[in-house]
């Protein structure tokens, strides 16, 4: 099936997760509850890592982990131990990194809004990068590095607007003036002050060592166009900053491509845009020895499913509903934040089940958009039947909340 991975599997008509029925580790942890396949989890890395082999890219690679995507201590452990690096938008990311294992060095944040207190926390721990997407957050954090840290070297790099972006919803595009429905995009320092952020950075005596940007998250295969566009403006960039004197230790990519949610989705070509990078990369003659990019989806999102419970099944106007033990706003919070992101949904213990009926997944809260899935085919749920939502490793337990007051599931990692 498509969404078999050597983390799912249909095994004579069942899901089973790392070899495991679903329904069996559902009666034996409950449910509602998250299950992550640490298998999957590395052979995503690794595969990421396969892709960019090309010429010596693969010795200056970087695979910095979007820590937003999954929080999970043991995802994180896990990752450390593979060797990548942490991609953090927060304090806490930072700390929940650190206490994972990860090296300040390996640990290179990146906010927006940043607050004098969020630059007092991150001070607090030499050696990791500060991403910073505004001239005017270098003056706020030379105010806090005098006051508190003052002798204490910062490593910079600045995360610049290229002025184009992608991404599958207007609310994840993250560069360029404004989105598809006009709202002004925050992120980045637009081009015309890039080199002005440099010089300002060094005339505040930090060490500006690197350059970011982010285009946006969820690309598919017609965004492979403006992605390569966006590349050449970055090395462009980046030779405009050597030849002002900078000499840069990286360069970041970001992130953006992600994992397959559905069948017949054009998936990005990553080798085709990884060996581009390469070839670029190569003719531009930049110096900065390593290459950074920013996964999160790509590297977790199809290792976790939700496993749910079917309470009763509901008719109503026509309509058929499995009602289950949980919230969508609770769990899987992004098919109401963005209206384009579908997640299949597996009856467990009838995969192959015969006749199917259009079936609504409907939550626990009190909200007419709290659906998993609308009209998904499938065998006609009986109460009790586990179900599984499928592409919860990623931005699901991390964007979850405790609306109505009910509480967010479980997570194991198998």
């Amino acid at each position: 099936m498509w969404w078999e991975n050597n983390f799912l599997r249909n095994t004579q008509g069942r899901l089973h997760l790392a070899g495991r029925p679903a329904s069996a580790v559902a009666a034996e942890r409950g449910t509602p509850l998250y299950v992550y396949g640490r298998d999957a989890i590395l052979s995503n890395t690794r595969a990421l890592r396969d892709a960019f082999a090309v010429g010596d890219t693969d010795r200056r690679l970087r695979i910095c982990y979007a820590l937003k995507a999954n929080s999970h201590p043991g995802i994180l452990k896990l990752l450390e131990n593979e060797g990548t690096w942490v991609d953090a938008v927060s304090p806490g990311e930072v700390e929940a990194a650190l206490d994972a294992g990860f090296p300040p060095g390996r640990i290179l944040f990146t906010g927006t809004s940043v607050s004098r207190e969020d630059f007092r926390r991150l001070l607090a721990h030499p050696g990791l990068t500060i991403n910073v997407d505004a001239v005017e957050q270098l003056d706020l954090l030379a105010e806090v590095r005098l006051r508190r840290f003052p002798r204490r070297p910062v490593r910079l790099s600045v995360r610049w607007n290229p002025g184009l972006g992608r991404g599958f919803n207007p609310k994840v595009v993250t560069a360029g003036r404004q989105t598809p429905d006009g709202t002004p995009i925050k992120f980045g320092v637009e081009d015309s002050r890039v080199l002005e952020a440099f010089r300002k950075a060094a005339s505040l005596g930090f060490q500006p060592v690197g350059l970011h940007q982010h285009l946006g998250s969820g690309w598919v295969k017609e965004d492979l166009p403006t992605v390569k566009a966006a590349v050449l403006k970055m090395l462009a960039k980046a030779q405009e900053l050597e030849r002002s004197g900078f000499r840069l230790e990286f360069l970041d990519f970001g992130g953006g491509f992600g994992p397959k949610y559905a069948p017949g989705q054009k998936l990005f070509p990553l080798r085709n845009y990884a060996a581009f990078l390469a070839r670029s990369l190569k003719r531009s003659r930049l110096t900065a020895p390593l290459l950074l990019v920013e996964p999160g989806k790509y590297l977790v999102g199809e290792a976790g499913v939700l496993l749910l419970r079917v309470e009763y099944v509901k008719r109503n106007y026509g309509f058929v509903f499995a009602c289950v033990n949980c919230g969508t706003f609770n769990s899987v919070p992004r098919p109401a934040i963005y209206l384009q992101a579908t997640h299949a949904i597996l009856n467990c213990d009838r995969l192959d089940a015969s006749p199917r009926s259009r079936v609504t997944v409907a939550g626990n809260l009190c909200e007419t958009g709290d659906v998993f899935g609308k009209n998904v085919l499938m065998p006609l749920p009986r109460p009790g039947d586990i179900l599984a939502v499928l592409g919860a490793g990623a931005y699901c337990r991390s964007m979850a909340s405790h609306f109505n007051l009910r509480p967010i599931p479980r997570e194991i990692l198998l």
